[in-house]
């Protein structure tokens, strides 16, 4: 069993601070009470998500329209969709040393590493088998049918099996500032990793300026906070799973770390009454199947959060939690279907707003 290609939403976590009020919206916006020290947040659609830049200072409100131009620095190389991207060439030039940017090597370094630690259940490659499903899109037209499809949605075994052999990160090669995909049937999608990338670089900018508050970035959902000391924390709400973004499990406080969640309820839909949802096991090519719901990582940088929820939530509860607890600075909440909570052992700040729940 390996892993999918995932773009968290903004329902897989939901920021619990009392001071911001805001609507989320699709275009840009800001604002900032001098009176109240209320922050300043500015918020517009990228990265096929809203991205949300929050800061407690109204001298550090200058720094928050370049973390927009670094988003979409990033886009244009990561993307699948833009034909000029790093990963586009590519992925329409198999089999050829295809020269990219530097941080194109990263960001591909970062996730074969992620794919060697997981033993493939994160594994960029995936990217033919997500376009097979469309799930995401699926999705989206569902909502208004109560997430239904008609059965000639579901890929037929065949067209599936025939994909699953060519999801291989080996066959990405690496050659000082250029990149090769060795194998024609295969496509890269960093759709698992990139937000988190994103958000860690955005961070070390911010840390340059330096920002005289606290900030913190929503890329859809892959959250990163920046404190100014270790007792400045912000509370950080977990999804309730298939409920309106506004309900939660719990809530826990962090400091300096990124928090991501990977959920089955993120995107999904249904056909005759089964569940297909976006995680998908690569050894199959079908939805992972167990008994979680979702799966919350919580750790310094927002790439290792990012390719982490996804993967540890196809290991399952048991291999995921001990996973995970191998791990320095990284811990986990996991929620099942029978609304059960395991906490690895590092979590010492969370607490549940749900009483259907329990903390096992």
């Amino acid at each position: 069993m390996k892993q999918t290609k995932k773009r968290a939403s903004l329902i897989g976590v939901i920021l619990f601070l009392i001071v911001i009020t805001f609507a989320l919206s699709s275009r840009f916006f800001s604002k900032y009470d001098k009176a109240s020290n209320n922050p300043i947040t500015s918020s517009k659609f990228s990265l096929d998500t809203i991205v949300t830049i929050t800061v407690y200072n109204n001298e550090d409100s200058k720094y928050v329209d370049k973390c927009f131009d670094i988003i979409n620095k990033y886009d244009n190389m990561f993307s699948t969709s833009k034909a000029n991207s790093d990963i586009s060439k590519i992925n329409t030039n198999p089999n050829k040393f295809v020269h990219v940017h530097k941080d194109t090597i990263e960001v591909l370094k970062s996730s074969i590493k992620t794919a060697q630690q997981t033993n493939g259940l994160f594994d960029p490659t995936i990217g033919k088998l997500t376009d097979l499903w469309n799930i995401s899109e699926l999705a989206k037209n569902a909502k208004n049918k109560n997430n239904e499809v008609s059965a000639n949605n579901i890929p037929s075994a065949e067209k599936i099996h025939s994909l699953v052999p060519h999801i291989n990160y080996k066959n990405i090669k690496i050659q000082d500032d250029s990149v090769m995909l060795c194998d024609s049937n295969a496509k890269i999608d960093l759709g698992g990793i990139a937000k988190g990338y994103i958000a860690d670089k955005i961070k070390l900018y911010f840390n340059k300026c330096p920002l005289k508050n606290k900030a913190i970035i929503n890329l859809g959902g892959n959250i990163l906070t920046i404190n100014k000391s270790s007792s400045d924390t912000f509370n950080i709400g977990i999804q309730k799973p298939f409920s309106a973004t506004n309900s939660t499990i719990g809530k826990i406080k962090i400091s300096n770390s990124s928090i991501v969640t990977s959920g089955i309820y993120e995107r999904f839909f249904k056909c005759n009454n089964k569940i297909y949802h976006h995680i998908l096991n690569t050894s199959t090519g079908y939805p992972v199947d167990n008994n979680l719901e979702e799966v919350t990582i919580i750790t310094p940088k927002s790439t290792n959060a990012d390719a982490l929820s996804t993967s540890v939530f196809s290991m399952g509860l048991k291999n995921g939690k001990n996973y995970i607890e191998s791990l320095k600075n990284t811990e986990a909440i996991f929620v099942t279907k029978d609304k059960k909570v395991y906490l690895t052992n590092g979590i010492k700040d969370f607490e549940l707003t749900d009483s259907a729940y329990t903390i096992q």
